[in-house]
């Protein structure tokens, strides 16, 4: 890989870190949110649903819309759109403008996000494409371990507003940065209806996509209620917030580079296969040691890392699955995942209005992300029964 296109990843990556921080920040900031209109947490939580939604059914239309317009351009659209959603969360004056601009924000960010990992599969050769989808992923870790908190202290001295618009001067600057550095890629070569469908109707496809789904919801479940969980449950007190979110960003951006290095090494099912399986077993213990602060965190540590050692092996195991439409897998893997956050902030929202309380919420998830695994599972196998059937037809 030369210095070039190394340049051109991180500048990807600084612009995922802006978009992430836009979704990251408000669970940092539910409650502050929640108290200046006066609603409940649980329909301030909604606010992560919203994101999620759009997300997930704008991304795969603009997507498809952009996919044979030039990389850069389509980059550079999708910033500006960003910029008009923070500018819509600054102005908002109640929450109905706050979840258009949540609108705005998913759709501008899943499109960036699907182009700058589509862009990162062209710049870089086969047996490095873990450790370059590892190091887009970091720009959501460094979202944890800088953006939010950040976003939370500029809360505490000026406003949550001013979160958004400090996000809108800054995608302007990578704006120009991009247009400034990145070279030119084209996009991609028109693919036919048959073979969309081809790829959508393949088993390993569609059981894959399940895997996604599971996962995130589970995951989203804990993660949509964190501050209320460490706060209540935990009984941190809330000056100590900003530091447990960076030590969780630090331990997610170990798990994005340790799980990028691993698929490079290893192969992507495998590492799938054991992050899962931590995922699952620190989200079941959680709730038994609530009573004891370390312990508690320290597996809330290990959901993270898991949770970011697993995101480079999905992207990575599609784009080897459909080398030739993974532009469109990764933009329905990215609406999938969005779909699982909307779907587990809301049965998370359910779970703390049932019990008063966001103890449960993790045995929900470790459920949600067991039935991950086994879609997981049914994705290799049907995967490797393919491969044996092409293997014996030659």
């Amino acid at each position: 890989m030369n210095q070039v296109n190394r340049l051109a990843i991180y500048l990807l990556t600084l612009g995922v870190f802006i978009t992430a921080t836009s979704e990251l920040v408000v669970s940092g900031i539910l409650h502050v949110i929640a108290k200046h209109f006066a609603i409940s947490i649980a329909l301030a939580g909604q606010l992560i649903s919203t994101y999620s939604i759009a997300f997930a059914i704008g991304t795969p239309i603009l997507v498809s819309l952009t996919s044979r317009m030039e990389r850069r351009n389509v980059l550079i659209g999708s910033l500006m759109m960003f910029m008009l959603g923070c500018l819509v969360s600054f102005s908002s004056s109640d929450i109905s403008i706050l979840m258009v601009s949540r609108v705005i924000l998913g759709v501008s960010s899943g499109v960036y996000l699907v182009v700058a990992f589509g862009t990162v599969a062209k710049l870089v050769p086969p047996e490095k494409l873990g450790s370059a989808i590892s190091t887009i992923v970091l720009g959501f870790s460094s979202a944890l371990i800088l953006g939010v908190p950040i976003g939370i202290a500029i809360t505490t001295w000026l406003s949550w507003q001013a979160i958004f618009i400090t996000l809108g001067l800054l995608s302007l600057v990578i704006t120009f940065v991009i247009y400034r550095f990145l070279p030119k890629i084209d996009g991609d070569a028109p693919v036919s209806f048959q073979q969309q469908l081809k790829v959508l109707g393949s088993f390993v496809i569609v059981s894959g996509l399940f895997l996604t789904f599971f996962r995130e919801s589970g995951n989203s479940i804990l993660i949509t209620y964190l501050t209320p969980f460490i706060k209540d449950i935990l009984h941190l007190n809330a000056s100590h917030l900003s530091m447990i979110m960076l030590v969780l960003g630090i331990v997610g951006t170990i798990g994005s580079r340790i799980g990028g290095y691993g698929v490079d090494k290893w192969g992507a099912e495998r590492m799938i296969t054991v992050s899962i399986v931590v995922n699952v077993s620190a989200l079941a213990l959680l709730p038994l040691f609530s009573d004891h602060f370390v312990l508690g965190v320290l597996l809330i540590c290990v959901t993270l890392f898991s949770m970011f050692v697993t995101g480079p092996a999905i992207q990575t195991y599609f784009i080897q699955q459909a080398p030739q439409s993974s532009n469109l897998i990764l933009s329905l893997n990215t609406s999938i995942i969005h779909l699982g956050l909307a779907a587990g902030a809301g049965m998370g929202g359910i779970m703390v209005n049932v019990t008063s309380t966001p103890l449960y919420n993790p045995w929900m998830g470790s459920f949600m992300v067991t039935l991950g695994l086994v879609a997981a599972i049914v994705s290799f196998s049907f995967g490797k029964k393919q491969e044996g059937r092409l293997q014996s037809s030659t």
